[in-house]
């Protein structure tokens, strides 16, 4: 028996401390060796990209899952439709079986953010105030309510290209991002940029940045030389080298994949350290593992099974 389940029902299902446990739980996996993913395959449409990304995660069950993720930036502006759709398949890593089919647009949203808040447990200063917001879509929107969930945060600075987006939030609206980075104690970027905008110039001693936004080899958003100048940990840096903000730094030769400090599990695990002083310019390089994925269908599904969702048998309608 199938579960199927919409955004709707997964937005019911799950509260903000759940997408950071379920995301903690991941990463932790990983530096147990419970948790394995192969590199992500991307698929060219006509005018955005198919992410298809999978990974397994062995506890209490073995659970394995598939998602396909569309990205169409034009989307929001040219068809009324989101940037992001697709869908998890979540299966038993035992016995093969498909356990729920998931809309992902929820859970892309929320596991992407709640591992910017996991990060900045260990790179944040602990009394960060001043968050800047670079895009301010929904993904912006789930960045700020994760991050003021583990950081005392009393000012809301935001930036995007579209003024109307930034308005639609509750902060302080900045007509360009450079006097403002140079006031925050965290920068967020979360656009779509192809171009990289944040530079050393505009980030002070001490900030923690997460660079979101950059889920494909052709986005970027932050100067290889501030990636070269920060601290930089990584959610998985096959991944990141391939596609994140990364990739840019190496094909620049401003430093060499050995340059970065961890990944997130290692920092989940007590491996290695995080933040280790006040001045550390601190970096999160985020491509979104499936990882995150799969940790949070698994929490899902058990809230699912707990609650009033029906199943259908998918090889009984076939």
């Amino acid at each position: 028996m199938t579960l199927i389940l919409s955004r709707r029902d997964i937005a019911r299902l799950m509260e903000l401390p759940d997408w950071l446990d379920a995301v903690e739980t991941g990463f932790r996996a990983v530096a147990e060796g419970r948790a394995q993913s192969p590199p992500p395959m991307a698929i060219e449409g006509q005018s955005g990209t198919f992410h298809a990304k999978g990974a397994s995660l062995r506890g209490d069950r073995h659970y394995v899952a598939l998602k396909l993720n569309g990205n169409f930036p034009d989307n929001p502006a040219t068809r009324s439709l989101p940037t992001i759709q697709g869908a998890i398949l979540l299966c038993d890593g035992e016995t093969g079986t498909l356990l729920a089919i998931m809309d992902s647009i929820e859970v892309t949203l929320r596991r992407t953010a709640a591992a910017t808040a996991l990060a900045a447990r260990y790179l944040a200063r602990p009394d960060s105030r001043t968050v800047l917001i670079c895009g301010c879509g929904e993904q912006g929107r789930a960045q700020l309510l994760a991050l003021q969930a583990v950081l005392p945060l009393s000012r809301v600075l935001l930036w995007d290209r579209e003024p109307a987006r930034a308005q639609a939030m509750a902060g302080e609206v900045v007509a360009e991002p450079g006097a403002a980075a140079l006031e925050a104690d965290v920068i967020v970027t979360c656009t779509t940029a192809r171009a990289p905008f944040l530079t050393p110039a505009m980030v002070q001693p001490g900030t923690f940045v997460a660079a979101v936004g950059a889920d494909s080899p052709d986005k970027s958003e932050i100067e290889p030389a501030l990636m070269a100048k920060a601290l930089v940990v990584a959610d998985a840096i096959d991944q990141c080298a391939a596609m994140g903000d990364l990739h840019h730094a190496i094909d620049e030769r401003a430093m060499d994949r050995s340059d970065v400090h961890a990944e997130l599990a290692e920092l989940v695990a007590g491996t290695r350290r995080g933040r280790t002083s006040d001045d550390q310019i601190t970096l999160f390089d985020s491509t979104g593992t499936a990882v995150q994925d799969v940790a949070a269908a698994a929490l899902i599904h058990e809230r699912a099974l707990a609650g009033d969702f029906a199943a259908v048998d998918l090889g009984a309608a076939a």
